[in-house]
């Protein structure tokens, strides 16, 4: 008998442990989980019990559970003449025109959107727009709780964005699969329009592979403006590299939406809603949302990397149609005729000259630009595609390996004074972060850092020349070894000043202090 419940206890304990082990394991990995991985270990503990019934169209269970995770994103802008109001607003107005017999006002210092939470740890998408130049961030969610946040990555080539809140066990929206989307299915808009609270829309997909051009259109602006500051040859800017191929929705989206859950009837997120066309500016029964594949991929490259890595075929083309191919003199009217292929390009090594004509991606139809930019842009430099093209009538395959843009062009006394909070401060540094490696570490002979990954041009970093590339040791005298180290030590900074401490690519050792004004 004694030998039975020693056998026994043996085994609860070795269970335990086991138990234990695993629990300790899942945790040191899931900082280096992509998050569609993270969430499966989160359904794998949490089944998803949510059932499409779109034949009754009751979407009460898909509501539910989706309404919790899409928060309400409240910025501030300190400097006057900064964007306000509404971006989402702003931005539609200077594309499609403001309403007619309507002067555009005086912005105002703040603006809201909506964001999703992907992750527990408190990751959140949203739009590019909703946050860029803001100064303060604020998360609001369903049960009113409030939460300062900080900017992790934002790409203005697919206008998203991702920012982080420090909370855990927080409620997230499964990530679906935006290929299995198909026109005419039954969708849920989610968001906080017209300074509404959560608002649930339902409506279809009208369309998917969507380029309205808004994004190209104000990159361009952009580039002019560059131009005529630097007096650069207006002839050679840059071709504009914004990847649009929006979901087309009839489910009601309005200003405030922006950076919202567009979701199917299994509560699954399928797209960020980023767009609406209208003359008025508000629903006129065209919404635009950013398909959620291409969503994990930028947001996967915030948290890797810092920053988006890009992916290139390295030619130019033009969408064929009866007009185009009638002036090109060429007998197919589908698909993609390529202008020119870029010297040093992963369409130069794979064979690609000009004239031919790319069909298919990876065995897929393309009928328009989108159909290969959308996948392209989910897609890393040293990844490869299988583009089938057509050349002197004949069809071909060739395997493309994609380029990158280089290859083809707590002690109080101690804290500061400032009334602003952390997630502020770090906000206003403009920059992004990657823990260092222990590679690098051991090059150059040091403990802790970060390395910095991106400088946006509208923040200090930028204005006090702190360069891409920079391993930052230490701030305001605290060790730093990822972007939650960041924002916790700028609270030890004293008369509003930040002291970086780090060493350069070349191995010199550098301090440096400036004002967090």
């Amino acid at each position: 008998m004694k030998k039975i419940g020693l056998t026994l206890l043996t085994a609860l304990i070795g269970g335990a442990v086991a138990v234990g082990g695993y629990k300790l394991l899942e945790k040191k990995q899931i900082s280096q989980m992509s998050f569609e991985e993270r969430q499966q270990l989160h359904y794998a503990n949490n089944p998803s019990n949510i059932a499409a019934s779109t034949g009754n169209l009751d979407f009460t269970q898909a509501a539910a559970a989706v309404t919790p995770a899409v928060v309400h994103i409240k910025t501030e802008y300190e400097q006057s003449g900064r964007s306000g109001g509404d971006p989402f607003q702003d931005m539609f107005e200077e594309f499609f025109g403001a309403p007619r017999g309507r002067q555009r006002q005086a912005q105002p210092a703040r603006a809201s959107g909506s964001g999703v939470i992907i992750s527990n740890d408190g990751y959140i998408v949203t739009n590019n727009h909703v946050v860029e130049g803001a100064d303060k961030i604020t998360v609001e969610l369903t049960n009113k709780k409030v939460y300062d946040a900080k900017i992790i990555g934002r790409d203005p080539n697919t206008d998203l964005a991702l920012i982080k809140v420090n909370a855990t066990n927080l409620p997230i929206v499964k990530l679906g699969n935006s290929d299995n989307v198909n026109i005419g299915e039954w969708v849920l808009a989610v968001g906080y329009p017209l300074g509404l609270q959560s608002t649930v829309t339902a409506g279809i997909v009208s369309a998917k592979g969507r380029a309205i051009g808004i994004l190209a259109d104000q990159q361009r602006q952009e580039l002019y403006q560059q131009w005529q500051q630097n007096g650069a040859d207006p002839n050679n800017i840059p071709a504009s590299s914004a990847v649009e191929s929006f979901i087309q929705t009839d489910a009601v989206i309005n200003k405030g939406n922006s950076g919202g859950a567009l979701v199917n009837a299994n509560g699954e997120l399928i797209g960020i809603n980023a767009a609406i066309m209208s003359q008025s500016g508000y629903y006129a029964g065209y919404g635009f949302a950013i398909p959620v594949n291409l969503v994990k991929k930028i947001a996967d490259d915030f948290v890797k990397y810092g920053s988006v890595k890009r992916g290139y075929v390295g030619v130019t083309f033009q969408e064929l149609n009866t007009e185009v191919a009638k002036e090109l003199g060429v007998a197919e009217i589908n698909g993609l005729y390529i202008n020119s292929v870029v010297p040093n390009g992963g369409g130069a090594a794979a064979g690609l000259k000009k004239g031919d004509i790319i069909t298919k991606i990876d065995g897929n139809v393309i009928y328009s630009s989108p159909d290969l930019q959308e996948r392209v842009a989910r897609l890393r430099p040293g990844d490869k595609v299988k583009l089938t093209y057509k050349r002197d009538g004949k069809e071909k395959e060739v395997v493309v390996t994609l380029k990158g843009d280089d290859s083809i062009k707590s002690d109080k006394e101690g804290k500061s004074g400032s009334n602003r909070s952390t997630a502020e401060l770090y906000n206003k540094l403009g920059a992004g972060f990657i823990p260092a490696n222990a590679q690098l570490k051991k090059k150059f002979n040091i403990s802790s850092g970060v390395v910095v990954s991106e400088v946006r041009r509208d923040g200090l970093f930028a204005e006090y020349n702190v360069p891409k590339g920079f391993i930052i040791t230490a701030i305001n005298g605290k060790p730093v070894n990822n972007v939650d180290d960041v924002e916790s030590a700028l609270a030890y900074g004293k008369n509003d000043m930040i002291q970086l401490s780090g060493v350069t690519q070349d191995g010199a050792r550098y301090t440096s202090t400036f004002p967090l004004k």
